[in-house]
């Protein structure tokens, strides 16, 4: 390919949406040539805070014919996101689904093989994989630093999906907004264990180079009036020991303005020490030999702080894609989370393989 990138963003439900159009405006290889939704309205209120003029469509078939994309964001809700994987897989197109993967691991698997028979690319969008500290403390971990990786923590969450739009602009709902939104309907694939732990299971096998736990059991909590969970609390049973994965909303902060308590972020144990990188931070802590020091986070490679600039590298140079956008790491922390999903219902361990077979 020699011309830009012709990028298409489709579906306005996840508030994100804004935001990787705003990635593809900034990238020197990507031109965003139209968008799609359900509604006319939702697209003009995120192209107008944008300053993006761009066609916008409400047919999926005239977007294809009028665009000819080359990649398209997909930021629908979670549960339709195997239909228009389908779709953009049968015209050839690329494609970056913005996380959480789907709604069921059937689903998943689906995405992946239609993806696969027409050779296309499907990348899962994890925000919390650009984030330098994270991406700090992996090249801690590839390079030795506290030996092997025994026990993952993680606490992610925030106030809640409706307290910020895309550029985390700030909103003020009420509770009348969560009987409308999709973000607390179960049948969309909301809940803050869908919207978070995929964050905790995704990046968390990346940290442990592809080790999934053996089993899980998890625990949620639905407040009275709702149809989803705003708390879980999942255990990974490891062979080096037990992990614990938090996913929370209606924290009194956001952890981009300021970090609540607990803070979100990681905290990896290994053999030889452990390191704590919480979100948005300028550095992270190593502790070796009890003795803390502080790592500034390191300096980032313009392919390593996007999906889209991973995924274009990936096109144009050949350049590998980084290890959570793909299927195999984002099925296997989708598996995982898909487990937490049946310990909730049924109170039980659920078991895993080892490793999750990418089909």
């Amino acid at each position: 390919m020699t011309q830009p990138i012709r990028v298409v963003g489709i579906g306005f439900d996840h508030m994100h949406i804004g935001d990787q159009l705003a990635t593809a405006m900034q990238h020197p290889l990507a031109e965003v040539v139209g968008v799609l939704d359900r509604s006319r309205d939702r697209p003009v209120a995120v192209t107008g805070d944008l300053r993006l003029e761009t066609p916008i469509f409400t047919d999926f078939d005239e977007l294809i014919r009028s665009t000819a994309p080359d990649l398209a964001f997909v930021c629908s809700t979670t549960a339709e996101h195997p239909n228009w994987v389908e779709k953009l897989a049968a015209a050839g197109v690329h494609m970056i689904i913005e996380k959480p993967m789907a709604d069921s691991l059937d689903a998943a698997e689906r995405m992946v093989a239609d993806a696969a028979a027409s050779a296309v690319v499907l990348a899962v969008n994890w925000p919390q994989a650009w984030i330098p500290s994270h991406r700090t403390a992996k090249r801690l971990v590839d390079d030795g630093v506290i030996g092997v990786v025994e026990q993952v923590h993680y606490y992610g969450g925030n106030r809640g999906p409706l307290y910020h739009s895309h550029g985390k602009a700030e909103l003020h709902p009420t509770v009348a907004d969560k009987a409308d939104s999709w973000w607390y309907a179960p049948e969309a694939g909301g809940g803050s264990l869908r919207d978070y732990l995929g964050y905790a299971t995704t990046l968390g096998t990346w940290y442990r180079d592809g080790e999934m736990p053996w089993g899980v059991t998890a625990a949620s909590h639905v407040p009275d009036g709702l149809r989803v969970d705003e708390q879980t609390v999942v255990i990974g049973h490891y062979a080096s020991g037990l992990s614990v994965f938090e996913t929370r909303w209606g924290t009194h902060t956001d952890p981009w303005t300021l970090q609540p308590q607990p803070h979100c972020g990681f905290v990896l144990n290994g053999t030889e020490g452990s390191i704590s990188s919480w979100d948005y931070d300028d550095g992270v802590t190593l502790h070796r030999a009890g003795v803390p020091s502080r790592i500034p986070i390191d300096a980032i490679a313009f392919e390593d702080r996007t999906a889209l600039a991973n995924v274009i590298a990936h096109l144009r140079e050949g350049r590998p894609l980084d290890p959570p956008l793909t299927a195999a790491i984002s099925l296997a922390g989708h598996a995982i989370v898909e487990a937490a999903i049946e310990s909730v219902g049924t109170s039980a361990l659920v078991r895993l393989p080892a490793r999750l077979p990418v089909r």
